[in-house]
């Protein structure tokens, strides 16, 4: 045989990297399960506080869907269904996303952050956006929504 390709040594890393599990509310995009009922959730269940302020389990689905207006610039393809979005969580005001990028490398970090900042910025309910990204588990094309799949000649 020859010698290790790019793509085998980078696999053999990846498998040494122990995956995140999920905890109760997080994303499982690699299942596809985007609003949360693998965990006992639904978005059907969400119904507004006494004040009328929307839910955790509303203002998560809420989030979710201003998520899908951050566009990778490469692909031109929401970061919701890319599978880049791992988890949102919502406490009070203060809302949590847990993202990745494609690559390790991928500049546009920084830029998706500032959009999902500034997209959030306008959503009743949430007066704090934390992003946090992160490289396990590590992106595949399996992560991705079947339209965004469909979208990149993924069949």
């Amino acid at each position: 045989m020859g010698e290790p390709s790019r793509m085998d040594e980078a696999q053999s890393v990846w498998a040494e990297v122990e995956e995140v599990q999920p905890r109760e509310g997080d994303l499982q995009n690699r299942e596809g399960d985007l609003d949360g009922s693998r965990w006992g959730r639904s978005a059907m269940a969400s119904q507004p506080e006494g004040d009328g302020a929307p839910g955790p389990d509303a203002l998560r689905q809420q989030v979710l869907e201003v998520l899908r207006n951050v566009l990778d610039p490469e692909l031109g393809i929401n970061i919701v269904d890319l599978g880049l979005v791992y988890g949102v969580e919502v406490e009070g005001e203060t809302v949590h996303i847990t993202y990745t990028l494609t690559t390790m490398g991928c500049p546009i970090g920084p830029m998706i952050e500032a959009e999902m900042k500034q997209f959030l910025s306008g959503v009743e309910g949430i007066a704090n956006v934390e992003a946090e990204m992160v490289l396990r588990p590590p992106w595949t094309p399996e992560m991705m929504s079947e339209e965004a799949k469909a979208a990149l000649g993924f069949f």
